[in-house]
């Protein structure tokens, strides 16, 4: 008969086989990821360690004893950890799993693995949700060529920097229009060597202009955004209200046709995923909500009753109603009240507080903390803000989301490209088919204008243009 210690012995062995058997199950489903999901040999101690500290935490219970609950308790005290990379997160969560697995404890298949480990990363100070509240950022890629530093850049200009924020703010531009402008004013002065822009004239900013198209070889959309930028400076900071956008060739946009699904194919992926994430995707397609829209939802802008949900602060800062589907309302209704729970242990441990819009914080102060403002879909983690050095949770990442349509599309086995804005186009064209006029289905999409929504005629009814093809009638 075996000691105790050979048992204990055997059961980490026996352990660090599964870990090893996750690595060759993760290498036959994506070959590509594997070098970034690996659980690498010298990392096995370290999740014993964390597997060790669990079991430690959960005394005097058994590990077969221990409910759903008990697991989600523990990850959620591990989430309010600030300290923690969101790697190290992700670890203790696989080390668990993989400790449950090896045990054959019946709390495995009612965890929401999905959520801890895909909510894991939390929002960093330059994500457009909570930007301004420490102050504009410089957006985008690294620049190469000339421009080497567009932060000395910037430190030189900080004056002209500021009219333009201040011009751009009080016309109530995004965050994202906002970056994007000033990284391409801060790119045209570096281009010109650092010279001021009042020292520059028309003809400069279409050699920056050529320079994007010929050497850099940038998109259509990229050129017009770096041009309306340049003419937001010079007209509307500077003064030069004669410029016309005729004096500079706007780039020809290529015309794309939006990749829709199937209502079969909508089903399938919708039914390959779990959880939040079935939530957070049925909205998308149920509502036609922006990914954004989404995940910023409030408990409050959820109406049961009226079944409908208000869209806050959207693209061009116009609220809108769409449609609650009354199939999401039963799974909706548990999903908040675990999030309630959730905001209510936040509270006990002296936290629960989440970011609110605007102004609202300075008039309301306390407002943070009311249950109406929490997020839907709020991360696993809490935040230290750089700013403020208040410590929030904020709604899960988008990337979250992102990845768990790419994998539920080929566990689904649909053959496009699909994204939360697929599913946002594919609830456009379906009300089209289901015959609700183009009008309607711009205004629950929230589109300025009705040309936009108009895209998705060229794509309805069969075959291209809706024309039978001459080979279907052949005898």
């Amino acid at each position: 008969m075996s000691t105790r210690t050979e048992q204990i012995a055997g059961f980490w062995s026996n352990y660090l086989a599964q870990l090893e058997l996750a690595e060759l199950e993760l290498a036959e489903l994506e070959l590509a990821e594997l070098e970034k999901a690996e659980i690498r040999t010298d990392r096995h101690r370290w999740y014993v360690l964390r597997a060790e500290r669990f079991l430690e935490a959960m005394q005097p219970q058994r590990l077969a004893a221990l409910s759903a609950q008990d697991v989600s308790g523990y990850l959620c005290d591990v989430g309010r950890d600030t300290s923690l990379a969101a790697w190290e997160f992700v670890e203790i969560v696989d080390a668990i799993r993989n400790l449950g697995v090896t045990a054959g404890a019946p709390w495995v298949e009612a965890v929401d693995w999905s959520h801890w480990q895909t909510s894991a990363q939390i929002m960093a100070a330059e994500h457009p949700t909570v930007a301004r509240d420490y102050g504009p950022e410089i957006g985008g890629l690294e620049p190469a060529g000339p421009m080497t530093n567009l932060a000395s850049v910037r430190a030189a200009h900080q004056a002209l920097v500021d009219r333009m924020l201040a011009e751009i703010r009080r016309r109530g531009y995004s965050i994202r229009t906002e970056r994007g402008y000033l990284d391409w004013v801060l790119r045209f002065i570096a281009f010109h060597g650092g010279r001021s822009p009042t020292e520059l004239a028309d003809a400069d900013i279409g050699r920056f202009l050529d320079w994007l198209a010929v050497k850099r070889r940038v998109s259509a959309s990229t050129q017009n955004q770096a041009l309306n930028g340049l003419l937001f400076l010079f007209r509307e900071v500077l003064g030069r209200d004669w410029m016309q956008c005729a004096d500079f060739a706007l780039a020809k946009r290529p015309k794309r046709l939006p990749t829709v699904l199937t209502k079969a194919e909508v089903a399938r992926l919708l039914g390959a995923l779990e959880g939040e994430f079935r939530l957070m995707a049925s909205l998308a397609y149920g509502a036609g909500m922006r990914l954004m829209e989404v995940l910023r939802l409030r408990v409050q802008d959820a109406d049961f009753v009226r079944r409908q949900i208000q869209v806050r602060n959207a693209e061009g800062e116009i609220d809108r109603l769409v449609p609650l589907p009354e199939r999401l309302i039963p799974g909706l209704m548990v999903h908040l009240e675990a999030v309630r729970e959730l905001h209510r242990q936040d509270l006990v441990a002296g936290f629960g507080e989440v970011y609110l819009p605007d102004a609202l914080a300075r008039q309301w102060p306390d407002a943070g903390r009311e249950w109406i403002w929490q997020y839907a879909f709020p991360s696993a983690r809490l935040s230290v803000e750089t700013g403020s050095g208040k410590t929030r949770r904020h709604h899960v990442h988008e990337t979250s989301l992102q990845k768990k349509l790419k994998g539920a599309a080929a566990q689904a086995r649909i053959s496009k490209r699909v994204s939360p804005q697929t599913l946002r186009h594919s609830f456009a064209m379906h009300l089209l088919e289901d015959g609700h006029d183009i009008r309607t289905v711009q205004e629950l999409l929230g589109h300025a204008d009705v040309s936009t929504t108009m895209i998705y005629t060229h794509v309805q009814n069969r075959g291209g243009q809706g024309v039978r093809s001459p080979l279907d009638r052949l005898l």
